[in-house]
């Protein structure tokens, strides 16, 4: 927060704007200027959303790539939030979170998938304990660089926090921190990449994201635990496909769980969208089977 204060001119000494790279001294002066609080009041807006399911205690949201689930700094508006409020009506507000109403879990803005949402109080609750005791059913499809090392099954289970010096992204590598679990199985070798699902026994921020990165096989796309283009050295062509995707390799293609009210079992499955379908199609054509 200082750092973005003083990026904004805001931080002075003796009435001079202060520059990070200059050093105080015992006995400075130093004034902050804080702007005032942005508020970060969900708003009904009429976004399109893919419903799959809806019932009067839920309904599941198919969300696209890019859509930010709940509103933040730098997202304020154009959330999936705002967008249910104007679906469901101003009633969600009481359903849980403030900033968060009806949310249960999410998923990350540039994954694609399914999420479910609750419509009443005791839905909410019920489905939150679910997805604390690691009761639901979910499954990814994503696409990892380095396939031809990566075993055919295996999971990933470590120690899991926020990164050591990024506190913006979250790591394996810690010496204290929760337990994370991730399955895999490998379903398409594709030249260096492969074709995985991926399903959570826990569902921390980022996992699946920096367990695979971690273990030597980010995914492809992947902004901020992939790495570098040049890292991978993939062959033009397949660079190529790679640079049209233009987000992470990943996508929530099934989610399971028992009805709040009923008990009754449900399942829902999503199709890769087109921009996962065509890195596929591409792949399948350069290194066919």
């Amino acid at each position: 927060m200082i750092q973005r204060l003083i990026d904004e001119q805001r931080v002075r000494r003796a009435g001079q704007v202060l520059r990070s790279s200059q050093k105080v001294r015992n006995g400075d002066r130093v004034e902050l200027e804080l702007p005032p609080p942005q508020p970060l009041e969900a708003r009904p807006q009429a976004l399109e959303l893919t419903i799959v399911y809806e019932d009067p205690q839920l309904l599941v949201v198919d969300k696209p790539a890019g859509l930010v689930v709940h509103p933040a700094p730098g997202h304020p508006d154009g959330t999936l939030v705002n967008g249910l409020l104007h679906h469901c009506g101003a009633e969600l507000l009481g359903i849980g979170n403030v900033l968060r109403p009806g949310i249960v879990h999410r998923i990350d803005r540039d994954t694609s998938g399914l999420l479910v949402v609750a419509k009443d109080g005791p839905s909410h609750d019920f489905l939150a304990a679910l997805f604390k005791r690691h009761a639901v059913q979910r499954q990814y499809r994503a696409v990892v660089h380095g396939g031809r090392s990566l075993p055919v099954q295996g999971t990933f289970a470590t120690s899991y926090g926020r990164h050591p010096t990024d506190r913006k992204r979250f790591s394996s590598l810690v010496t204290r921190g929760r337990r994370a679990v991730t399955h895999w199985q490998v379903v398409e070798q594709r030249g260096p990449l492969a074709v995985v699902t991926v399903r959570l026994e826990t569902g921390r921020s980022h996992q699946i994201r920096v367990h695979f990165a971690e273990h030597g096989h980010p995914l492809v796309g992947d902004p901020v635990y992939g790495g570098s283009r040049a890292d991978h050295g993939l062959p033009p062509a397949v660079a190529a496909l790679v640079g049209k995707l233009g987000r992470q390799a990943l996508h929530a293609e099934l989610l399971g769980f028992p009805h709040p009210l009923t008990g009754v079992p449900l399942l829902f499955q999503s199709a890769l969208p087109p921009d996962l379908a065509g890195l596929l199609d591409g792949l399948r054509r350069l290194f066919p089977s």
